[in-house]
């Protein structure tokens, strides 16, 4: 899988150090981060980077189709490189952890024309849920400890 430093370069896309900034945080496998995550890491790159370049940068890759959108349950955009491997996501419901999977039988996945209602089907979006290791891991408060009543105190509240 080519990189999206790459496949900018070969694009010949003006590779300011912004924009460069910008697709170095991007690279790598399994990124999929906020504009602000983007901005704040940029900012380590080339500490003059203003959110609004990076907004702008990131508008441009998504037209070009060099990244891909992904707004898992409503919740902030995030930006994924990964756009020459066919995947799907999944994620944590607790940490937001988003990851990169290829489920099986996904190739075979079509909707009936009966069911398509006009539309011209370009692309199918699967996002698992479930727990990550780390947050399984983690104790959840409302669960696996017994909840205890307080005492009640005498006379405040009763109506005895």
């Amino acid at each position: 899988m080519k990189g999206l430093l790459e496949r900018l370069r070969q694009r010949g896309w003006q590779m300011t150090a912004q924009r460069r900034a910008v697709a170095e945080v991007l690279a790598g496998e399994h990124v999929h981060l906020t504009a602000d995550e983007i901005h704040e890491r940029a900012v380590a790159r080339v500490p003059e980077i203003s959110r609004a370049t990076v907004y702008n940068t990131l508008r441009e890759l998504a037209e070009l189709g060099e990244i891909l959108e992904v707004t898992p349950d409503g919740g902030a955009k995030r930006y994924d490189p990964n756009t020459t491997d066919p995947h799907q996501h999944l994620m944590c419901r607790r940490c937001g952890l988003l990851r990169d999977v290829h489920p099986k039988g996904e190739s075979g996945l079509s909707l009936p024309a009966g069911e398509r209602y006009g539309f011209v089907v370009t692309g199918i979006e699967i996002m698992f849920r479930g727990l990550c290791a780390a947050c399984r891991s983690k104790r959840d408060p409302m669960r696996g400890s017994r909840r205890t009543r307080s005492p009640r105190r005498s006379g405040a509240g009763s109506a005895r």
